[in-house]
């Protein structure tokens, strides 16, 4: 009897090439993606005069660097974003890899167009400069983000080394409560692991409540993995997968659909198979959830207060609460709720697909923005599908602003920026000191979450808007 292997044990052993003496594998890479941040990479190519080896498994879209005001090269202000955008067109043409262009119908997000395009496939080993490369594993493949020296790598050779990560089982169990979404499951897994919880792992989330999520609830449960220290987030296929991928533009099709459908079957763990670490957690005592500080581990329930460093043993962390309240501009005991917002931020490889922005909309029609409030969707497609159901002038309606698709103000390098002092709510992912800015304050929830804090300019339980409290 062989050994029962877990999913990621699949995909790794089906990707190896060889492992050196210090324990090290080198790994075929299945999809390369890239983006306009992957410029010093290709200039490092350059300088070693090395063409790109398999241009035919090389995609690329620019994302990072790019204006939501419009999508014309003329319009981003930076001239350093403007030439690593311009670059990735030349290394396009030079190179002849697959780009997504501002002037592409399905331009977007990286990480919202692999899915979106059927690149990302289940199996598939992958890779991105760019850490939400995580969020790719919702479709059952292995995919991990990587610095320039390896994205040169990749490029020149299709490989990367790589050593074995540990392995970890988030199971969660019971049915979400109406207002419950993704994002609140993850930030309240990241809440219970900690920052570092996940750190060395490859994280499989599993359960009724994982498996009861569309993919597009999965992609922000597997985006936000690295938020928890983890190499990579997965989930195995199933047939909400398959129902996701099929006529997807870079899908099988006809006999060879089958064939790959046959051996996507095959890649859950086998029942028997050993994890490093086993985390559960109940899906049902789950309430929205809210950042308060600098770390997505800074999480509460949206009915909870913000913590009292006296309340904190000396040496474990009290002095660095007190600097977080600081940064923060909160007081301790101040119930979130009561927190004021100052500017709104929907968007993000996190929470910019149509089905986020179908719920902040179904908010956002129940009110007008008293706080300026931004959508950035995540890709061209997602724009004109929410222009062709009406979200765009529901959001505009209620006084919030409609841009174009790109990073925006997750990133804070292209323009979209919030101001020192100010707070923000936002979907994205990080809420690291400057994330959205120099000085800027942060606070991730929901898209839901959001849209409720714009309609009343404080952090608000959207339970109440909606009539579900």
């Amino acid at each position: 009897m062989s050994t029962p292997r877990t999913m990621f044990d699949k995909i790794w052993e089906e990707h190896a090439i060889l492992e050196d003496e210090d324990g090290n594998t080198l790994l075929f890479v299945a999809r390369h993606l890239a983006h306009d941040g992957s410029y010093h990479a290709f200039s490092f190519l350059d300088e070693r005069g090395l063409p790109v080896r398999r241009p035919d498994l090389t995609y690329a879209t620019p994302d990072h660097g790019i204006s939501t005001l419009s999508h014309r090269i003329e319009d981003i202000d930076d001239p350093d974003q403007r030439r690593v955008v311009t670059g990735l067109q030349r290394n396009a043409e030079r190179h002849g890899f697959t780009l997504f262009g501002l002037d592409d119908p399905r331009q977007g997000i990286v990480h919202v167009v692999g899915p979106e395009q059927g690149l990302t496939q289940p199996g598939l080993l992958m890779v991105c400069g760019d850490s939400h490369t995580s969020t790719h594993g919702a479709l059952g493949a292995l995919a991990f983000g990587i610095g320039a020296s390896e994205v040169c790598h990749v490029l020149a050779t299709q490989t990367i080394w790589q050593r074995r990560p540990r392995t970890m089982r988030v199971t969660v169990e019971g049915t979400r409560p109406r207002c419950v979404t993704a994002k609140d499951v993850i930030l309240a897994i990241i809440a219970r692991i900690g920052a570092n919880g996940a750190a060395g792992h490859v994280v499989e989330y599993a359960g009724p409540a994982i498996r009861a999520m569309s993919v597009e609830e999965r992609l922000t449960v597997c985006n936000m993995s690295i938020e928890a220290g983890a190499r990579a987030g997965m989930i195995a296929p199933d047939e909400t997968t398959f129902a996701y991928l099929e006529g997807r533009p870079y899908a099988p099709a006809g006999a060879e659909w089958e064939r790959a459908v046959a051996y996507w079957r095959s890649l859950p763990s086998d029942p028997g198979a050993r994890f490093d670490a086993e985390v559960t957690l109940d899906a049902s005592a789950l309430a929205p959830m809210v950042t308060w500080g600098n770390s997505p581990e800074d999480t509460l329930p949206v009915t909870g207060r913000i913590p009292d460093p006296d309340q904190v043993e000396p040496g474990a962390g009290r002095e660095t609460l007190r600097a977080t309240l600081d940064y923060m501009g909160l007081s301790p005991g101040t119930r979130l709720v009561d927190v004021p917002i100052d500017q709104v931020f929907i968007g993000s490889c996190t929470n910019a697909r149509i089905e986020d922005l179908r719920a902040a909309a179904e908010v956002a029609r129940r009110g007008r923005a008293v706080v300026p409030a931004m959508v950035s969707p995540g890709s061209s497609l997602v724009k004109r599908q929410a222009e062709a159901e009406g979200l765009d002038r529901v959001f505009r309606e209620a006084g919030f602003e409609w841009r174009e698709s790109g990073c925006s103000m997750c990133v804070g390098m292209n323009g979209d920026l919030v101001p020192a002092g100010k707070r923000c709510a936002s979907t994205s992912n990080r809420n690291f000191r400057g994330r959205q800015g120099r000085g800027s304050r942060t606070h991730l929830m929901s898209p839901a979450m959001a849209a409720a804090a714009a309609l009343r300019g404080r952090i608000t339980d959207v339970r109440e808007i909606l009539g579900e409290a």
